[in-house]
């Protein structure tokens, strides 16, 4: 096989590539995001003819077993059929999954995990989402939720606005900690911390704390080989929160597990998503 198609569907933007199978993206385009689930559809099919097989990631659930969707950021609250509305129409196998499945795919293959075979990604952007990765298998659950890490519960005082989003999420994703702290958005926040200002520097801290004891949890559970960030936070910040996070995680997480589990930011960025879903492709044909 010479080269298959990846697809990264995400909120706001699709991104397409083709990817060989020593993971050299040979090229790469990106569009807006479709306005309904049809029309990503079309997207996606126009963008497949003639290709030998196609890995796609999208952002939310997806489960195997029924081959639908759910992806409220892009096409409401509703699960779609998204396999079968694929199947009717594309020429060549696909292979479909998470964004965050491919998000650790991609960093065990060619990224800062690169041959583990125990590693969690967590991205930290919008939401608050884990792929996980156990013995070299993406560890996907019962119904493909796994990794849900965003509702992981970390205080122990309830507030209404975790039953929306969870608890980590709420504290420590972009929207999250930039409402908390009184900024319009995750990036006023981050360039007020950077000019000094004591609040924005202060609310930087309470997120990172509340991403080691997320970390920390993980470590405990799964005993992972390597945690890799990601996500728009960590791309943008991470020299403002990556030695924070590593600290409270140290802390927080079981000693000897977390002694053998080294922390790191994505070395792929906004590429490890497509690596990931040309994996799945190359992997399944």
């Amino acid at each position: 096989m010479s080269s298959v198609l990846a697809i990264d569907l995400g909120g706001t933007k699709t991104a397409f590539a083709h990817v060989d199978e020593d993971g050299a993206i040979l090229d790469c385009r990106t569009l807006p995001a479709a306005d309904s689930f049809d029309a990503s559809v079309d997207q996606i099919i126009e963008a497949s003819g003639g290709v030998r097989a196609v890995g796609l990631i999208v952002p939310g659930i997806y489960t195997a077993a029924t081959g639908r969707a759910w992806c409220p950021n892009l096409w409401g609250t509703d699960e779609v059929p998204l396999l079968e509305s694929l199947r009717e129409r594309l020429r060549a196998p696909i292979a479909i999954d998470s964004d965050r499945s491919g998000y650790v795919l991609g960093e065990a293959w060619l990224g800062a995990a690169r041959g583990l075979r125990d590693v969690v990604f967590v991205a930290i952007g919008t939401g608050i989402g884990a792929g996980i990765l156990s013995d070299g298998r993406v560890v996907r659950g019962a119904h493909g939720i796994a990794g849900a890490v965003g509702w992981l519960a970390l205080n122990a005082q309830w507030e209404d606005i975790y039953r929306q989003c969870g608890c980590w999420e709420s504290h420590s994703a972009g929207p999250g900690m930039a409402r908390r702290a009184g900024y319009a958005d995750a990036r006023k926040l981050v360039d007020a911390a950077r000019s000094g200002d004591p609040g924005a520097l202060a609310a930087l801290d309470r997120a990172a704390e509340f991403t080691g004891m997320g970390i920390a949890n993980l470590i405990s559970t799964l005993n992972p080989e390597a945690v890799v960030l990601g996500g728009g936070v960590m791309v943008g910040a991470a020299d403002l929160l990556l030695d924070r996070i590593r600290s409270a995680a140290a802390r927080w997480a079981q000693p000897l597990s977390a002694t053998r589990c080294r922390i790191d930011v994505t070395q792929l960025g906004e590429t490890a998503g497509l690596l990931g879903a040309a994996r799945l492709a190359l992997d399944d044909n």
